[in-house]
């Protein structure tokens, strides 16, 4: 099983549709998924499932808000779901895809569990700090989640707390980025402070951690006859500047079909056939996919 972290410091890359595709991709080549959907905007959530046809389902929530209340964590399969429209296309090319909700109620988890470790220092001596920071990655332990191929996290635009038990239960992180220069100028900071995680993590946990940063994928990206727009590739040559690295794979702005796959509650790789567009972003997600499958060693 491998666990990847999906993350920017800059909302609107299309991290959530990056995740629900690769998610649905590796579910159609007959692999068991898991996606956790740790943004409290349950954008991805939102993917599979309308709101009124969400209303009375478990998310992640209550199972945050038990850990805070006892200090002891219920086992997490509790919370899992398994979205009806997703698993109706890939079930028969044997896979498998299951959620663990989002939910708006995540904004205040964060805040209590960094109140649990003594607020925003988050101090290393605190006798909480490794029980907060291992959460989800010691839930993941359970024979339950044994079946899974790959876990894949959406995390929220921010390095609190809930994305830092992200963190500490991956084996890699990707990073969605527009080729602009706001979405990739937080790409090198966002590297400091994973590293600044594993090194404090790592002077007190028994079991050091290690997630690698795989590779930025440049997201929503407009296309001139000759190509990429030129502002655009001096935004994938400051990635390079910087020595991160980058999906050779990118993958093209269609608002149009990201929106379509909402209402279905099915992501552009598995959709009916559509117009050239369409079946273009969909060509671009399953290279992705190949791509994400040889970087992780899956």
């Amino acid at each position: 099983m491998s666990v990847v972290s999906v993350i920017n410091y800059k909302g609107g890359v299309g991290k959530t549709t990056l995740t629900a595709n690769i998610g649905a991709e590796l579910a159609a080549r007959g692999r068991k998924v898991l996606l956790i959907d740790l943004d409290p905007q349950s954008s991805l959530t939102f993917s599979f499932y309308r709101p009124a046809e969400f209303e009375s389902r478990p998310t992640i929530l209550p199972w945050f808000e038990g850990y805070l209340a006892t200090r002891a964590a219920e086992p997490l399969h509790k919370y899992v779901v398994s979205p009806r429209e997703v698993n109706a296309v890939v079930q028969p090319r044997g896979g498998k895809l299951d959620l663990l909700a989002g939910d708006l109620g995540l904004i205040e988890t964060d805040l209590n569990l960094a109140a649990a470790l003594g607020g925003a220092r988050l101090q290393t001596g605190n006798p909480r700090y490794l029980p907060v920071h291992r959460l989800l990655a010691d839930a993941l332990t359970d024979h339950a989640f044994d079946g899974y191929d790959s876990i894949l996290i959406d995390c929220a635009p921010n390095f609190n707390m809930v994305t830092r038990t992200a963190m500490v239960a991956s084996d890699h992180v990707i990073v969605p980025a527009r080729p602009d220069y706001l979405s990739t100028r937080g790409i090198d900071y966002l590297r400091a402070r994973m590293s600044r995680l594993v090194e404090e993590y790592n002077a007190v946990a028994p079991r050091p951690i290690n997630p690698e940063i795989i590779g930025v994928v440049y997201t929503m990206v407009q296309y001139t006859g000759t190509g990429p727009l030129i502002s655009q590739r001096t935004s994938v040559n400051e990635t390079s500047r910087i020595e991160i690295p980058v999906f050779r794979q990118t993958v093209r702005d269609n608002k149009t079909a990201v929106t379509d796959a909402g209402e279905r509650s099915l992501p552009v790789v598995l959709a009916p056939p559509g117009t050239a567009s369409i079946e273009t972003l969909r060509y671009e997600f399953q290279q992705l996919t190949s791509e994400f499958l040889a970087r992780t060693r899956i």
